[in-house]
């Protein structure tokens, strides 16, 4: 046994005891956990009086313990092989299960806050969310006529090495079946495979919505502050309906400092994962909900519940009341309204051949004494022209943002890929020294979008070129989000949408 390995170990307990993940009474146990993670059965802890280092992050001790662990053969050198290490040795510094829910609802007795307040500190104390990878995404605001949007390039996620990949590729495939996904409440505590992260270290909070078993935890992702995820303890499919509106308040009740909201529940317009049934959340105001009015109108039956469009790219009708039971009534009126609605002229249509195209993305939240759902009409209809979807980001934007717009994205906070960092920096270089965009294909993609906006850009330099490019950037998003509206931003949009709301 070295005395390196003693120390680095030593320093990774005094972590714990700083972040109160272990108590004083505990030190002996976690250090023999952390031993048995690397085949050792001795220690020698510092001499009496030595100071041992106050750290506040725990990255730079895991990334010590990793590279002795990789020294030792005892895993690959990869990220995916470090990934799942490390969270096994933050597990042996994280409370058990009941021992967090415990101090949560404790918390929960002072204030709804103070709870998530302790948890979400407590998830990144844990290295669930690694604060570390998470620093590394680009946020910027880009102006818009819908006000100002928020664009992340996300560089959170790891990418998959190869060696991963071969030995996910290798997998049985009974493997996948415990957990069924990524949600499932069997990943607390889960040790992880090359194809699934290791979930040791995580920690959820069972809750109860609308009668049924719930529970609440923390994206590791973070794409926005406290974004969590409040899934359903069941492996069933999403399912938007008057029970899930009905739980969406439940849980803003709850928490009525988080906002709470539901992909829709069809391919194309959920992305997400549609398997299990769950909401996002979180403690952030996103620019839909800072979106205004722009015409007000009356269902016929509803007349004590405030209903509005707002002004926003996608389709979005706001309705807002302090009873909530009537809030999920007319939403449930409007969803069974739109599933079966078809507007020929509008290129709405409820079905095809049996296929379902309409449903909503419902997101509930709490305001000035009100409550209020956004309902967002959302359809995945196919065509030869676009066979991603007609309500989908257009191929002319593919280059920039291909994937689905889900909840996140229709609320005005896209989530762009990795691979854009470093394309931007070969497309800002292609245009600084006049090299040709379509020579590599790496910038060849992006041609044609910098061909239409250069010319508007008389006065770019190697001064503002980055802020130009987020600009250009952020116009994409606002297209992007045009294309997902059912109902468009000119006239006979705009009358579409009325014809519908007449219907109600």
């Amino acid at each position: 046994m070295s005395s390196n390995l003693s120390r680095k170990i030593e320093r990774l307990v005094s972590y714990g005891l700083n972040t109160g993940l272990i108590p004083e009474s505990e030190i002996s146990y976690t250090i023999n956990r952390l031993l048995d993670c690397f085949g050792e059965s001795s220690y020698a802890p510092s001499a009496a009086g030595e100071e041992t280092e106050k750290a506040l992050l725990p990255e730079p001790i895991l990334s010590e313990l990793l590279d002795e662990a990789a020294a030792r053969g005892i895993i690959e050198d990869s990220v995916t092989s470090r990934d799942l290490f490390d969270t096994r040795l933050m597990d042996c510094l994280t409370p058990r299960p009941a021992q967090v829910q415990e101090t949560f609802w404790k918390k929960y007795a002072e204030s709804p806050e103070t709870a998530t307040d302790w948890y979400y500190k407590f998830s990144q104390d844990t290295n669930y969310i690694r604060r570390y990878r998470i620093e590394k995404d680009l946020k910027w605001k880009s102006e818009s006529p819908y006000g100002k949007l928020d664009i992340t390039i996300n560089l959170s996620k790891p990418e998959k090495d190869p060696k991963a990949i071969a030995a996910a590729g290798k997998a049985r495939a009974g493997d996948a079946s415990w957990p069924k996904c990524l949600l499932c409440p069997e990943n607390e505590g889960y040790a992880g495979r090359p194809d699934h992260p290791a979930r040791q270290n995580h920690r959820i909070i069972p809750l109860t919505l609308d009668g049924d078993p719930w529970a609440l935890q923390y994206s590791p992702y973070v794409y926005y502050n406290e974004h969590c995820i409040v899934l359903n303890t069941r492996h069933v499919p999403m399912k938007v309906s008057r029970k899930a509106f009905t739980r969406l308040f439940d849980f803003v009740r709850l928490f009525p400092h988080y906002f709470i909201g539901s992909n829709a529940d069809l391919p194309i317009v959920g992305g997400s994962i549609l398997s299990h049934d769950h909401f996002q959340g979180g403690r952030y105001e996103f620019p839909m909900a800072r979106a205004k009015a722009c015409r007000s109108f009356i269902v016929p039956g509803f007349e004590d519940i405030d209903a509005a469009v707002i002004k926003w790219p996608l389709s979005v009708i706001r309705i807002q009341s302090k009873d909530t039971k009537r809030l999920v009534e007319l939403a449930d009126h409007i969803l069974t309204a739109w599933r079966g609605y078809t507007d020929e002229d509008a290129f709405i249509f409820s079905e095809t051949d049996g296929t379902p195209h309409n449903t909503i993305t419902p997101i509930a939240r709490a305001r000035g004494g009100f409550y209020e759902i956004d309902l967002v009409l959302r359809n995945n209809i196919t065509t030869e022209e676009h066979p991603l979807g007609v309500y989908h980001p257009h191929e002319q934007w593919h280059h920039i943002k291909k994937e689905n717009i889900g909840l996140i994205e229709v609320m005005g906070l896209a989530v762009l890929p990795a691979r854009l960092l470093s394309e931007m920096e070969a497309v800002k270089d292609c245009i600084l020294s006049g090299k040709d965009l379509r020579a590599s294909e790496k910038t060849a993609k992006h041609a044609d979008w910098v061909d239409e906006w250069l010319p508007r850009r008389p006065g770019l330099s190697a001064r503002n070129v980055d802020d130009i490019l987020k600009e250009e950037i952020g116009n994409v998003f606002t297209h992007v989000l045009e294309d997902a509206g059912v109902y468009k931003q000119d006239t006979a949009g705009q009358a579409a949408f009325d014809r519908f709301i007449a219907a109600l």
